[in-house]
Parts: C-alpha cells; sequence; structure tokens
C-alpha cells in the first residue's frame, strides 16, 4: 500500500488522460492504489507520475512470439507497443485484434514477493550460517535469537499439537508459509509497497499448496472417514459423506478468503480515513484543514492495529494449515488400544 504516496496521489484525479479534472473520485483511487499493475507507482509531480517501470513478458498464442520490454514503453496508456495496449494507470493489457496471449509479466506485486524471498533467504541463510560457525550450543543472538523463538514458537505451538508425531515432516512448510505471509503483510504495509497478500490470486495459490500437501498426506483412516462414515445408517451415510465431501474443499476457499479479505480490509479502511480529508476539503477548505489532525490520528492507530493483523494473520493461516494437515495425517484410535494404555499408565 502506498501511504507515502497517499497525499500527492489524492489530490490528483484519476481521470483517463486527455479529460478534464472535475473532483476526487474517492473509490477509483482506492481501488486504483490496491490493485497490481506494471510500473511500481510512487506518487504524481505535476501531473506527471513517478514511477518505476517494470518487465512486461508476453507470448501471442496465436502468432508464437514471445515480446519482453519495459512498461514505460506504453507511456501510461499513451502508446500501443507490438499490438498490445495498456490503460492509463497500468493495471490491465489488452490488444485491440483480440488475439489471445499469455502474460508472464513482472508486475508489481511479483516484484514484491521477490523482494519478500530474497529478505527470506537472507535472514535464514545468515541465521544458517552462525549455527555452522558457531554451533547449536551458543546461545543465540539478535535476528537468529528473534527467529529462533520464532520457530520454536511454531513447532511447539502449532505444529506438535495439531499434527503430532509426525509434526517435522511438514515443519518445513509451516515455517515458509508463516514468514513468507509475515514478512509481505509487513511488506505491504511501508510507504511505496504493494498490497500482496491481499490480493486473492496470492492467497488463492498459498491455499492450494495447503489443499494438495492435505491430499497427498492423507492416510487410509482419512478417506475411510471421508467416504464411509462408521458408525451411522446407510441413509445418514450418504448425507454425511456428500457434507464431508464439500467440507473438504471449503478449507481452502476458508484459508483463501481469510488472508485476502482480512489485508485487504485493513489498506482499504487506512486509504478511506485519508480520503476523507480530500472529500470534506472539496466541500470546504476549512474542513479539510481541520479534519486532517483527526484522520492521521486514525491512520496511525490503524497502522499499528494491521502491525498486529500482520502477525496473527500469518500465525492463523499456519496454524489452520496444521490444523487440517492434522487431520488428514491422524490415525485411527481403537478402544481397545485406548483401554492397554490407560491399563499401562495405571501400573
Amino acid at each position: 500500500m502506498t501511504l507515502g504516496s497517499i497525499a500527492p496521489a489524492l489530490a490528483e484525479s484519476h481521470a483517463e488522460a486527455g479529460h478534464e479534472e472535475t473532483g476526487f473520485d474517492a473509490s477509483s483511487t482506492i481501488l486504483g492504489h490496491v490493485q497490481d499493475a506494471y510500473d511500481w507507482h510512487f506518487f504524481d509531480w505535476d501531473n506527471h507520475p513517478v514511477s518505476v517501470p517494470l518487465p512486461v513478458i508476453l507470448y501471442n498464442k496465436e502468432q508464437g512470439t514471445l515480446d519482453i520490454f519495459m512498461s514505460s514503453r506504453f507511456e501510461h496508456g499513451h502508446a500501443e507497443v507490438n499490438g498490445y495496449q495498456a490503460d492509463h494507470h497500468l493495471h490491465t493489457i489488452t490488444r485491440a485484434d483480440g488475439q489471445a496471449f499469455l502474460d508472464f509479466s513482472i508486475t508489481k506485486n511479483v516484484m514484491s514477493m521477490l523482494i519478500g524471498v530474497a529478505l527470506m533467504l537472507w535472514m535464514f541463510l545468515a541465521i544458517a550460517k552462525k549455527y555452522t560457525r558457531s554451533g547449536a550450543h551458543v546461545a543465540p543472538k539478535g535476528m537468529q535469537n528473534f527467529l529462533e523463538m520464532c520457530i520454536v514458537f511454531i513447532r511447539d505451538e502449532v505444529a506438535k499439537p495439531n499434527i503430532g508425531h509426525k509434526y517435522m515432516r511438514f515443519m518445513p512448510l509451516l515455517l515458509t508459509f508463516f514468514f513468507f505471509i509475515w514478512i509481505n503483510n509487513m511488506l505491504g504495509l511501508l510507504p511505496g509497497a504493494a498490497n500482496f497478500t491481499g490480493n486473492i490470486a496470492v492467497t488463492a495459490a498459498l491455499a492450494l499448496v495447503t489443499f494438495i500437501v492435505m491430499l497427498f498426506s492423507a492416510n487410509k483412516h482419512f478417506w475411510g472417514h471421508l467416504f464411509n462414515p462408521p458408525g451411522v445408517p446407510m441413509g445418514i451415510n450418504i448425507l454425511l459423506t456428500i457434507i464431508e465431501i464439500i467440507s473438504l474443499f471449503i478449507k481452502p476457499i476458508a484459508l483463501m478468503i481469510r488472508l485476502f479479505a482480512n489485508i485487504l480490509a485493513g489498506h482499504i479502511i487506512i486509504l478511506s480515513i485519508i480520503s476523507m480529508i480530500f472529500i470534506f476539503a472539496l466541500m470546504n477548505e476549512v474542513a479539510g484543514w481541520g479534519f486532517a489532525p483527526v484522520s492521521l490520528a486514525f491512520t496511525l492507530f490503524m497502522y499499528a492495529l494491521e502491525l498486529l493483523v500482520a502477525a496473527i494473520q500469518a500465525f492463523i493461516f499456519t496454524n489452520l494449515t496444521a490444523v487440517f494437515i492434522g487431520q488428514s495425517v491422524d490415525e485411527a484410535h481403537h478402544p481397545d488400544e485406548a483401554h492397554g494404555f490407560e491399563g499401562a499408565a495405571h501400573h
């Protein structure tokens, strides 16, 4: 989210080029800031956008041609490149002739993801190097101590309680989810950053990974309970099977929507609060200046809240992933085995 660039950007109308600016459109401004784009826009200066162009990679399926160029060649929607056209804000690319193409471009969200991955690699490779050099018996310091605390927390409070004795098999996945989501949530709160985890395509991809791991890790007990719930009459059995199959697909959908909705909502709320300054200013300049301190106070409060939400949503996604995987790898518990364990504990 581009909070550092909101004030100058919001003061400008987001009307298409060549049209008179008639006022401030809060909805288009907010949605424009949370959407993905083919450039990294920071602010407008004297009606000229200040942005960093990104690589555009397009494959025309009908012609069999691959076009690679920088998004600056679109000149913010004023120029056409090899038959491709972009809108004024570089949110979408189309072809006037209607030919189908595949888009492999490095968009703002993709670049943000690559930055997040680079940060993760830097942190964990640096920590691994420290452990290799000093050994595991030396007390950790600084970032090493903080990361170790987070790793132990995920192991003891998320993986072990929800997955059981097979938890180590899934620790790399859970740690990757937790740090990947948390780091990208935090990056999204920096001035000029992208709304990466507030993009439903991103959360859908993460949820799909959870779904695939859950299915391929499932044991016979899970599939037997899914397609043949024990101890129920045949008529109810069929109904329960249908419900269980539906719930199987609801799990990744819930993961996808929960993360997407919470992150996107936080960005929209902050942008909406700041937009109120300009809405009041259109009615009366004094009202705009008068509401500015109130808006900034609420914005700071929301920013502090979003810092907490960034960590909480990473934890919730990771915890629910562990719960779903734990259900798929859980072994059958027979009454006689439980009785035997109780008897052993008695003795």
